[in-house]
């Protein structure tokens, strides 16, 4: 994160180019919509948000965003999201790894568009722990895609999944 700016600097996945993306967090905040498969809503701790500009280098075949950049977006508002919220200690120790992702896309986003791209947290079990996120076009709200990831905490120096301080999975978690 930029202390001059307060804003976060994410590695766009190419060169080493950067891109600088607007971050929120959202406590509980009723306005925001529900769609059909994020209805857990209501046991949400909080939203978290990023606001990205769709890139020309974004643009597929089709003249439309590339489900890889959908995913890296998942990605990057998830480990924002961790970079925001995670004390400093623990964000030495763990990393954080995908072990399954679930993608519903809904319409394309398009060149010139800006999504927003918003988080919460889900359910954890033992180190597999829910996050669900929603991309959608700024200008009209409509829901672009929609995701479940299962994400599994790795120790730093071991490279092996280990579980987590009840800081983190209170954090990181919801009970359904």
């Amino acid at each position: 994160m930029d202390a001059a700016s307060g804003q976060f600097r994410i590695s766009s996945g190419k060169k080493p180019a950067f891109f600088i993306v607007i971050i929120r967090f959202l406590v509980c905040n009723k306005s925001v919509r529900k769609t059909g498969k994020t209805a857990n809503a209501d046991a949400m701790i909080g939203r978290f948000e990023i606001t990205l500009r769709v890139e020309p280098e974004d643009i597929d075949m089709l003249g439309h965003v590339s489900n890889i950049v959908y995913l890296r977006w998942i990605q990057d508002v998830a480990i924002a999201h961790w970079g925001t919220l995670a004390p400093q200690g623990e964000q030495e120790k763990l990393v954080w790894v995908v072990r399954r992702h679930e993608i519903d896309y809904k319409r394309p986003a398009m060149p010139g568009d800006t999504v927003i791209v918003r988080t919460w947290i889900g359910e954890a079990v033992r180190m597999a722990f829910d996050r669900h996120t929603e991309i959608l076009r700024a200008s009209d709200g409509r829901l672009l895609a929609q995701a479940r990831t299962v994400w599994c905490p790795i120790d730093r120096k071991t490279g092996k999944p280990t579980d987590v301080s009840p800081e983190i999975r209170a954090l990181f978690s919801v009970s359904e």
